[in-house]
């Protein structure tokens, strides 16, 4: 009997020993199958994403041209020396090898700015390298494990400083780039890329300048070496525009100003295409291109020279007397002192019922002044007394019609609205009332009235042509298609051609003898249109005399100048501003001139 169950029990053991070996086998097997059957399209997933990587290839951006094709941005091939983003940290130590080893430096505060490059494993830390750093990086590459040396488009400006404002520049792609992209779902036009337009036409017109990227499918192995290229698809370049500058006339403005701060405007009354966009001083947009130092940043920005400000759009001025002509405007459709009639300005204004007295610029006074003579002499007396006789209200409805106090809406970033104050306006900025003289005041172009150089030359030109309804703008063709011009969706200008008449022999006269800039016209070979300004920092009294030799330039007066020539069927309109450049006639009015002549003389220069 024992020897029985002994051997039931040695069967039974054997066989739970047997089911528990099976057992063991199953669950392999089981883990095989759920592994190469149930879990297959996962794991293979997995699989390919390990052994194959997908390296985005960014576009080339979009050249910019003037109108004849003259290139103000383009690009060039350059080498970069990149380090691994994962060993950013140690970028200091490699500075000081790079120097040490290799006679290589880079800027380690440009390089150390927070840079969100998307979907890129390497950071730049130097671009366009020499031949001669190549071959050293090359020769020690063994010293730099963490380094390599890739090929990379780079933005070029061949033009320099010239025309930077109205250019722009790009610069690196930061995470406020990239929270933007992420708005406006543009994230994946920008694989690859490491630069974005910051400023200017760069900028405005990004979306087409920038273009789309492309892709390359590669295989690599364990060690991330490249086996093989499985696919790529190339990127499509960004759209080539040209816009409405001429470059030549941009240069002849540039070279007129020197060394003088301020902004000249030039537009065709015709169709309201911007000929040139000066903003002095200027900068080199290369200088953004691969990260600006913080020395370099604080020149730019200095208060007194403020070269990042694009005056063109931006700065705001006192109009000075380049307003009398539109406050003349006011006056005659208002039937408001109308030729023949005149005063007699002794050389200043009493205010009636008061004390205060407006001096004329003229000492002495202007003696017996009509409408087209108080234009052509720039009277203040006259225009005080026009404005007061005109009120707020009505010169205003005139300057609104010209587009003062609103943005003209150009296609380009930054513009300000000016200021044309009235009434209301005083209250709530000041809880004040508004006071007559203020009113006077505003007739010459001074007191709170603030205009950019664009909204000049923009209302100038529909001085020049009142049916002009075309928006200033610089794109003129895209990829060499034309573009079609934006129409102001406003009312048509209701001004007689009398009333015209009387503003615009007034301006003729301004370069006639006697006006205010006699000696522009005497040896011209065209007949021009024009008004000088001066727009005074502060104020004197009646027995004071302004001494600007003994003034800081910051104090002198603004010298401002509007032209269009030829007088009968324009061609060109100019607004020139001088900061504290002094007279209007004899500085700004000059800078004009060279332009003028420039287009409607010298073509070939």
């Amino acid at each position: 009997m024992d020897n029985y169950r002994f051997k039931y029990f040695f069967k039974k053991r054997i066989q739970i020993l047997f089911v528990f070996l099976i057992i063991l086998l199953l669950i392999p097997l089981l883990k095989i199958f759920y592994l190469q059957i149930i879990q297959f399209d996962r794991f293979t997933a997995l699989s390919k994403n390990n052994s194959i990587k997908i390296i985005p290839i960014p576009p080339k951006r979009g050249i910019i041209f003037d109108r004849n094709n003259v290139i103000l941005a383009d690009n060039k091939l350059v080498h970069s020396l990149e380090i691994d983003r994962a060993f950013f940290s140690a970028l200091p130590e490699i500075q000081l090898r790079l120097k040490d080893k290799l006679n290589i430096d880079i800027d380690i505060d440009i390089a150390n700015k927070k840079i969100s490059y998307l979907y890129e494993n390497t950071v730049p830390i130097s671009f366009n390298l020499s031949e001669k750093e190549i071959a050293r990086f090359v020769a020690h590459q063994f010293l730099f494990p963490k380094l390599s040396i890739k090929q990379r488009f780079i933005r070029d400006y061949p033009q320099g400083k010239s025309s930077a404002h109205l250019i722009g520049f790009i610069n690196r792609i930061n995470d406020k780039d990239i929270n933007s992209l992420e708005k406006e779902n543009l994230t994946n036009r920008y694989l690859g890329s490491t630069h974005i337009g910051k400023s200017g036409t760069e900028k405005f017109y990004e979306n087409l300048i920038h273009g789309t990227p492309g892709f390359k499918e590669i295989e690599v192995d364990a060690k991330q070496n490249v086996i093989r290229t499985l696919q790529e698809k190339k990127p499509i370049p960004g759209k080539a525009i040209n816009l409405t500058i001429d470059y030549r006339l941009q240069k002849i403005a540039e070279k007129a100003f020197g060394e003088k701060k301020g902004a000249l405007v030039a537009i065709n009354p015709k169709n309201s295409e911007v000929l040139a966009y000066v903003s002095q001083p200027t900068f080199n947009p290369a200088l953004f291109t691969n990260g600006i130092s913080h020395e370099a940043w604080a020149n730019l920005n200095d208060k007194n020279s403020r070269v990042m400000l694009d005056r063109v759009v931006a700065g705001l001025y006192p109009p000075g007397s380049t307003l009398k002509p539109f406050v003349a405007l006011a006056a005659l459709k208002n039937d408001i002192r109308k030729p023949p009639f005149s005063i007699f300005d002794i050389g200043y204004f009493k205010m009636p019922r008061s004390s205060k007295v407006f001096r004329d610029w003229k000492r002495g006074g202007h003696g017996t002044v009509d409408m087209i003579k108080a234009i052509a002499v720039s009277c203040d007396t006259f225009f005080y007394g026009l404005g007061l006789e005109l009120g707020i209200p009505k010169l205003n409805k005139v300057l609104d019609d010209f587009n003062f106090g609103k943005k003209t809406e150009i296609d380009i970033d930054g513009e300000k609205s000016g200021l044309i104050a009235n009434k209301a306006w005083k209250k709530k900025k000041f809880n004040e009332s508004w006071y007559a003289g203020e009113t006077a005041i505003t007739a010459i172009g001074q007191g709170f009235t603030l205009v950019t150089p664009l909204q000049l030359a923009n209302a100038t030109a529909k001085l020049a042509n009142p049916s002009l309804s075309i928006k200033p703008h610089l794109l003129l063709s895209i990829d060499g298609i034309q573009q079609e011009k934006q129409e102001v969706k406003e009312k048509k200008q209701s001004y007689s051609d009398e009333n015209l008449k009387w503003v615009k022999t007034g301006m003729v006269n301004v370069t006639k003898e006697g006006g205010t800039a006699a000696f522009l016209g005497r040896k011209s070979n065209y007949q021009m249109a024009s008004k000088t300004g001066t727009a005074q920092l502060f104020g004197l009294k009646i027995d004071e005399e302004y001494n600007e030799d003994i003034l800081p330039d910051q104090l002198k007066d603004h010298a401002l100048f509007i032209t269009y020539a030829p007088a009968i069927d324009p061609e060109i309109v100019i607004a020139v501003i001088v900061e504290n450049g002094g007279h209007g006639g004899s500085v700004a009015g000059p800078i004009a001139k060279k332009v003028l002549d420039a287009y409607l003389v010298n073509k070939k220069l």
